[in-house]
């Protein structure tokens, strides 16, 4: 297993144009960016808030020891601190909005409709690290901005489980969710790789009309011939899993941080 963290890719690309990027750079989070709630429509912005600090032009996302469920009605004792770049909620008591991870979910508090970056197809890039901590999931994935309840597929570059980080190697998460989109099939992987998550490594894919490419490292791992049809906005987040859920032995330990260097988006020229 590689010790070292992977070298960050030069920031221009051959046939592409960079339409987004945060090298987070800045003291402050940029909300021309990111909106920091976790799909508030099912909770609230008060509960499910992010919790983060930016240092060393770096993000770094945090569960933190007094942070509370985000979602005890729908999710139980599951926290996380996200950020995403859209937003969309149907009406008080309802059941639209996006990503309805269980059928009992319902509109508890009304979102206005806010779209800060939210592509069709392109080249997505991030440069991240996790950790070992068996209580927490790290993740970068883009949703449906599910405007209309079926396009609500997902896109997965990467999704790491603290639990499966060990000393030889590591299994990482990626592909596509059909959720409520019928014209997808699941088609997501966890494969092993000779790497260590808790160290910097890039993590990509091309997604065409034709299919999503994956690439780890700059090497591909996977090519899909599905192609969700609609735009998708980003959510990176890092999860607690309580530990009676994860099957861990081990109390959290905080602050739980996901670490991420840049995250670039680009467009064929």
């Amino acid at each position: 297993m590689s010790n070292s963290d992977f070298p960050r890719n030069a920031e221009e690309k051959t046939g592409y144009s960079l339409v987004f990027k945060d090298d987070f750079n800045s003291y402050d989070l940029d909300n021309n960016k990111w909106f920091p709630y976790y799909l508030p429509q099912w909770s609230s912005k008060q509960n499910s808030k992010a919790n983060y600090r930016i240092q060393d032009s770096q993000l770094i996302l945090q569960i933190t020891e007094t942070q509370l469920p985000w979602c005890p009605e729908f999710n139980g004792n599951v926290k996380v601190s996200n950020l995403q770049t859209g937003v969309y909620s149907g009406p008080l008591n309802s059941e639209y909005g996006q990503h309805r991870f269980s059928k009992n979910c319902l509109v508890r508090e009304e979102q206005k409709e806010v779209r800060l970056f939210t592509p069709q197809y392109g080249y997505f890039e991030i440069r991240a690290k996790g950790s070992n901590d068996p209580n927490n999931v790290f993740g970068f994935w883009m949703i449906g901005f599910e405007d209309l309840p079926h396009r609500s597929a997902e896109i997965c570059p990467f999704e790491l489980k603290g639990w499966n980080v060990n000393t030889t190697k590591s299994t990482i998460g990626f592909g596509i969710h059909s959720f409520g989109d019928p014209e997808i099939k699941e088609e997501f992987f966890e494969r092993e790789f000779m790497i260590d998550p808790t160290k910097f490594h890039i993590y990509a894919v091309n997604w065409t009309p034709d299919g999503v490419d994956f690439y780890l490292d700059n090497e591909l791992i996977h090519n899909s011939s599905q192609s969700p049809q609609y735009p998708m906005q980003l959510m990176l987040n890092i999860y607690e899993i309580p530990p009676l859920e994860s099957g861990s032995k081990r109390a959290p330990t905080y602050p739980s941080e996901f670490t991420i260097d840049y995250i670039r988006c680009y467009q064929k020229k």
